[in-house]
């Protein structure tokens, strides 16, 4: 269940509880006359099962109460309530199947910025690679691939893509971009100072390293891994189950990638360089690929079950 706090003009008050009331799915309606202050009018409080959410948001915003008021939304974690269950019952779909875009689009936003916190992330995680990779240590790669950022604005390009968001997507492809540019001129730098206090060696990267050669040696398969993963994070996000992104995040070949090719960089090994560069734009673009197609296949297919369940009533 989602929880709505609504801050509404006063002359627009009846006609948003009307749209409410006609809405499948929603409970627990409380109207508080002129109790809202900044901005002032009345405060609607609804409660509403999240298959029905989506469809409620997108009547409220076409009514303004966005522009004219406020519209919050909260995750209820516990409803003990027949009412509750019974507007479950009531509205098409299962909530976890639902796609909240209007949540979406705003998560993968602040996700995709590029701020401070996002290059430090993404440069930690690249130097922590670069240890990896040196000291062909599968241990840090997990941890490198872990700290990363980068899914952030991943699925935010994907979702620009579907929504059409052109601002989104320039801010996630500035994030991609400028976050990777930045985070691997560091780890050359960081990997040239390691060299001079003897912790790097250009031998240690030449050298056979059966547990992180596949870095800078991309196949098909590191695209099949990419798309698959692509699809788990897509679905972690519009499901709310940000768990699997830690599994989603230690899937894919980027972080390990850039720093493979930093410290190539450093050395004046171009092989692995170039190597690297290719697996992580395959991994980038496979996760954007799968992570559109899956947004494109949920609304497709959650549509078709709101004209069904419709046509049913």
């Amino acid at each position: 269940m989602l929880h709505l706090r609504l801050i509404v003009p006063a002359d627009r008050t009846d006609e948003v509880v009307r749209t409410v009331e006609h809405t499948v799915g929603t409970t627990h309606l409380v109207v508080l006359p002129g109790v809202a202050r900044n901005p002032a009018g009345d405060v609607v409080l609804v409660d509403v099962a999240r298959e029905a959410g989506d469809a409620l948001l997108g009547e409220l915003r076409a009514l303004g109460v966005d522009t004219y008021g406020s519209i919050a939304v909260e995750n209820i974690d516990l409803s003990l309530s027949k009412r509750a269950d019974k507007a479950e019952e009531e509205a098409p779909g299962e909530g976890a199947d639902a796609v909240l875009w209007e949540h979406l689009t705003e998560a993968t936003h602040e996700e995709s910025t590029l701020s401070v916190t996002f290059l430090a992330f993404l440069a930690i995680a690249t130097m922590i690679a670069a240890c990896g990779v040196v000291l062909d240590n599968a241990i840090l790669i997990v941890g490198a691939m872990a700290v990363g950022p980068e899914f952030g604005p991943l699925a935010g390009l994907s979702t620009a893509l579907v929504q059409r968001a052109p601002r989104l997507a320039a801010r996630s492809l500035i994030a991609l971009v400028v976050g990777f540019a930045v985070a691997m001129v560091l780890t050359t730098g960081f990997g040239v100072l390691m060299d001079a206090f003897g912790l790097f060696s250009k031998d240690q990267l030449e050298r056979p390293r059966p547990n992180t050669d596949f870095i800078w040696k991309p196949d098909m398969f590191s695209f099949v891994v990419a798309l698959l993963a692509g699809v788990a994070g897509t679905l972690s996000l519009t499901s709310a189950k940000s768990g699997a992104l830690v599994g989603v995040a230690i899937s894919v070949t980027t972080v390990p990638a850039a720093a493979n090719a930093a410290v190539a960089l450093g050395y004046g090994e171009i092989r692995q360089m170039w190597g690297s560069t290719e697996q992580l734009l395959l991994n980038l673009a496979g996760i954007v690929v799968a992570g559109t197609l899956t947004l494109l296949a949920q609304k497709f297919l959650w549509a078709k079950q709101r004209e069904r369940a419709l046509g049913r009533t």
